[in-house]
Parts: structure tokens; C-alpha cells; sequence
């Protein structure tokens, strides 16, 4: 069988199954966008509109990311089009006292806890807005009035950080909960196995999310795992693993809101997995085209989260075309502002590579400080760099 031959087989097992696995997947929203009485969670409209924008907002964000990056810029984005249902609604079933540990697919999820959209694009930048002060890769966040922890590159050790934290939280008496993430690649990473035993043994407070968007960069789910699915996983360690419809927002917060509350009352953590994909590229850097068919990414398209949730708010009559207009008009014109701005700022100082290294700076730092500012910032590096 040649490689075409095997993408094929592949994108055709995709199409007539969409998922992997028999046990039951939780939906809410069918496919023409109506949901039984008995299964709607009952948001209100506030806060059902909020989950739109939100959706919205991040999709409008990393179009314009991607378009940034291509145009050389910006030096790199990861995007999240077609999961954002999935961690949004997740992070939505929170309270503000909890914790998110990310892995680097989640970037609605600033937006939805209030960050300003102008310290999310100044960190595309690394320009002297940013809270990292360039320190960070690109779409790396880390805000703390989000409680919001800062992202990793390395695949699952959020999950291992997340697991401490939560530990902490309760020797502290704190009443909050640990929420983390991964795909389904980063099952396979010796933290993910780590995290999961800890949790279990000791009942933490932390609910786990496994994003299975059926792709770990270019290597397919049944390449990565001989499980059934990735939520029967957690039945090794002792706790309960669900699977939901990631592209079905709605269901994705029923399933939150109870893991969350699950391990708030001492019960121990969840497994959540979310059935979801990513439409575009694993990041600015890939060629999805090499490895996935179109009518493999098309069969998902017809299931986009954004679309399935504009059908149910214009079901049920809370969604007009003009505020669906506005909201774009508003989420397009925030970006463009934000980006202008970001555009306008310089790069961070030299000096500023001595701050938030030690709470107390050391004699030596401030030393090596001295040493430096004293040749002149044109001498270091104007530019925010060494010159070689």
C-alpha cells in the first residue's frame, strides 16, 4: 500500500466514523442546532452570548495571526480553529478561583477570562507591552490575573504542574480546582501516565482534558494509541474518564461543570475526553495538506463548533444576523486596533533582561547590570539583543 493509498484508507475510516471507539459520546446540540429540554444546561442568554463572542474573538484573533505570521510579522502561531468549543466550554463550567494549566491549543480561553486583547497580541511581539517581556515563544501566555499558568512547549508537563497545584491548593484549605489540558499526543508522554497515578492515588482536585483533535502534528490516533479511546485510560488510575462531542460547546460544559464540581466536593479528578479536530495547520510551520485528505477535513468542517452553536442561538431566537454582525464587525476591529498598537511599541530594553529574574536581586546581577548599562544600550544591543 503506498502512502496515498494508506491517507486514503485513513480519511475514508474518518468519514464514516468520525471517532474512534464505542463507548458512549456525550452531544447536546444536533446537527440542525436544537437540543432537548432535558439536556440543555440552561444558560442564560448573557452568558450563552459571551460563549459566542468568545468563540468568535479567538477565531477572528488567529486568522489575522496567521495572515501576521505569512507576512513575516510575527515569527510563529499555533492555531486552535476548529476545537474552540472545546476548551472554551470547559474553562466556562470555572469559577474565577481556579487554576488552568494550558498546553498550547487553548487560546480562547485568555479571552473568555477578561485578558485585554492588546497584552495577547503585544506577546506575538515580545514587544516591551509584553507581560514576558519577549521571554516566551509566541503564543506562550502566562497572565496571572487569569490564573492563567504560563504555557510549556513540552508535551504534557502541564499535567504533572497541575497535579502539584492542586495538592497545594489543598494543603492550603483553598476551595478551587486545577483544570488542565493535552491532545491526544500527549497521552502518550511518560507526564501524562505521572499526573494521572498521582491524582488518582490522591484524590486531587484537578480535572483533566484531553483534546483528541485525532492528529498528533502528522501522526494519526490509531497510530498513537491501541486503546479503545483516550477517557477509558483513566479507568487504570482509578477515576472516572467521559467522552463529549468537542465541537458541541454546550455538552462540553455539562461535562466540565460536573468533573468540576466532582473534585471540588473531594471526589477526585476526571478524565475528559473531547472529540474534536483541528482544521487548520499544527502550527504556523506545517503542511497539513502532506499528511490529511480535504474530504477528511471537510467531513469535520461540516461539524465547525462556530457554526453548530450560531444554529442553536438562532433557534432559540437569541441570535440575530445583526448581532452576529456586530460581533464580528467589533471582534475585527479590536484585533486590527490591538495589532496597530502592538506595531507602534518598541522591543523590550536591555535592562530589562535583569528584572523578575530573583525577587531580591543578587549583588552579582545587579553587578552584571551595572557592567553592562555602563557600555551604553547602543553598545548592548539597541535592539533588545546582543550583537554577535
Amino acid at each position: 500500500m503506498t502512502t496515498n493509498d494508506r491517507k486514503t484508507d485513513r480519511s475514508t475510516k474518518a468519514n464514516s466514523s468520525g471517532t474512534r471507539g464505542s463507548s458512549p459520546v456525550l452531544s447536546v446540540i444536533d446537527a440542525t442546532g436544537k437540543v432537548s429540554r432535558s439536556r440543555d444546561p440552561s444558560l442564560s442568554k448573557e452568558e450563552l452570548l459571551k460563549l459566542y463572542a468568545t468563540i468568535v474573538r479567538t477565531r477572528v484573533m488567529e486568522e489575522r495571526a496567521l495572515n501576521l505570521q505569512r507576512q513575516g510579522r510575527i515569527g510563529f502561531y499555533v492555531p486552535c480553529s476548529g476545537q474552540e468549543a472545546s476548551h472554551i466550554g470547559t474553562a466556562a463550567a470555572l469559577r474565577d478561583e481556579d487554576w488552568i494549566f494550558p498546553a498550547y491549543r487553548q487560546a480562547g480561553i485568555p479571552l473568555l477570562r477578561n485578558v485585554p486583547m492588546q497584552q495577547i497580541i503585544d506577546e506575538w511581539y515580545g514587544n516591551d507591552g509584553d507581560i514576558c517581556k519577549g521571554r516566551q515563544m509566541p503564543v506562550h501566555y502566562s497572565f496571572r490575573q487569569a490564573r492563567l499558568v504560563s504555557i510549556s512547549s513540552p508535551i504534557s508537563t502541564q499535567l504533572t504542574q497541575a497535579v502539584g497545584a492542586a495538592m497545594a491548593a489543598r494543603y492550603l484549605d483553598e476551595d478551587s480546582v486545577v483544570l488542565s489540558y493535552c491532545g491526544d499526543g500527549g497521552t502518550s508522554e511518560n507526564d501524562f501516565h505521572a499526573a494521572l497515578n498521582f491524582a488518582g492515588v490522591y484524590k486531587a482536585p484537578v480535572v483533566f482534558v484531553c483534546e483528541n483533535n485525532h492528529w498528533a502534528i502528522s501522526t494519526p490516533l490509531e497510530c498513537q494509541t491501541a486503546s479503545e479511546t483516550m477517557a477509558i485510560k483513566a479507568e487504570a488510575y482509578g477515576f472516572p474518564g467521559v467522552r463529549v462531542d468537542g465541537n458541541d460547546i454546550l455538552a462540553v460544559y455539562q461535562v466540565a461543570k460536573e468533573a468540576i464540581e466532582r473534585a471540588r466536593k473531594g471526589k477526585g479528578p476526571t478524565l475528559i475526553e473531547t472529540l474534536t479536530y483541528r482544521m487548520g495547520p499544527h502550527s504556523s510551520s506545517d503542511d497539513p495538506t502532506r499528511y490529511r485528505e480535504a474530504n477528511e477535513v471537510e467531513s469535520w468542517r461540516q461539524r465547525d463548533p462556530l457554526d453548530l452553536f450560531r444554529k442553536y442561538l438562532k433557534g432559540k431566537r437569541l441570535l440575530t444576523q445583526a448581532i452576529d454582525d456586530e460581533i464580528h464587525n467589533a471582534a475585527r476591529e479590536e484585533v486590527n486596533e490591538a495589532v496597530k498598537q502592538a506595531e507602534d511599541k518598541a522591543t523590550p530594553s536591555v535592562s530589562s533582561m535583569f528584572e523578575d529574574v530573583y525577587r531580591d536581586p543578587t549583588p552579582q546581577l545587579l553587578e552584571q547590570r551595572d557592567d553592562l548599562l555602563s557600555l551604553g544600550e547602543a553598545s548592548a544591543g539597541s535592539e533588545g539583543f546582543f550583537p554577535l
